[in-house]
């Protein structure tokens, strides 16, 4: 199942930017751990909510009245929001989930930002900000940047600063805030989701879980060195020890000049030990 569910995931990736469904993305990654997961019927929801803020809005509203009315109404009426005191909670990211509770993080509330506004014509797009996943949208004389988990809040260029500056430290200029606002294409944005759920996983020891989102993420990207050392970590604590070495050789072919070569190589020798024992 997760094989298929990874390859119609890969399958509506390589789509150009503008015609991937990015909800629909996103349920594909729910599916990994709901099976039976009925994507049309989510996306189906995401569309109705749509359809209502339609036809509140009339025929020609402004960007700025389509983004107020979605802010009301996904936020205060639906009572849409961030959960605080769960925030490591897998079903934060899970969108079936987040439509179920009407609670998630920063990228599943944007993403669901997105969805909502796309089928009402506005142009959203996603922003890797550090440390916290946004939504831009163009406007007369530039853009609006908007924080769904803060109930879509505006952010200026100077609260921006103010964020990034708490996050890494230090002076944060006009320009480098700018370069950080570059729109984030669907892979980028799944490949987020997958890291966030390989955090939670891992901090939380479910290895299986863990090993399953690492299987979609170097299905996705072949080359991803530091996911493929990752998934032989994890392999060689679950004692699957003939996986592992073939990960951390793969590793190192593939980048043997890392900081961490030495420390792989220990790990090769010892899951070699293992496999001989295996024998």
């Amino acid at each position: 199942m997760e094989q298929r569910l990874s390859e119609r995931l890969r399958a509506l990736l390589e789509r150009s930017d503008e015609n991937v469904c990015l909800a629909e993305a996103a349920l594909l990654v729910a599916a990994g751990e709901y099976p039976d997961l009925d994507v049309p019927a989510y996306l189906d929801r995401i569309q109705q909510y749509a359809d209502v803020l339609r036809e509140r809005l009339g025929a020609t509203p402004t960007v700025q009245e389509s983004i107020g009315a979605m802010n009301r109404y996904l936020f205060h009426e639906l009572g849409f929001g961030a959960d605080r005191d769960n925030y490591y909670d897998p079903r934060n990211t899970f969108l079936n989930d987040v439509l179920e509770r009407r609670r998630g993080i920063p990228i599943s509330l944007s993403v669901l930002y997105i969805a909502v506004g796309r089928r009402l014509g506005l142009d959203l797009k996603g922003v890797s900000f550090p440390g916290h996943f946004l939504v831009k949208c163009p406007v007369d004389g530039g853009v609006v940047v908007i924080d769904p988990f803060y109930g879509g809040v505006t952010l200026s260029l100077e609260d921006l600063q103010k964020r990034l500056r708490e996050f890494r430290g230090g002076e944060v200029s006009r320009a480098i805030v700018s370069e950080m606002l570059v729109a984030a294409a669907p892979r980028e944005v799944v490949m987020r989701m997958l890291r966030n759920l390989k955090g939670i996983y891992l901090k939380g020891k479910q290895l299986h879980d863990a090993l399953a989102v690492l299987e979609w993420i170097v299905s996705m990207n072949p080359r991803e060195t530091e996911e493929i050392r990752d998934r032989g970590v994890v392999y060689q604590e679950l004692e699957c020890f003939r996986a592992a070495l073939a990960d951390f050789e793969h590793y190192l072919a593939l980048k043997p000049e890392a900081p961490d070569a030495d420390m792989v190589r220990e790990r090769v020798v010892e899951m070699q030990k293992q496999t001989v024992r295996l024998n």
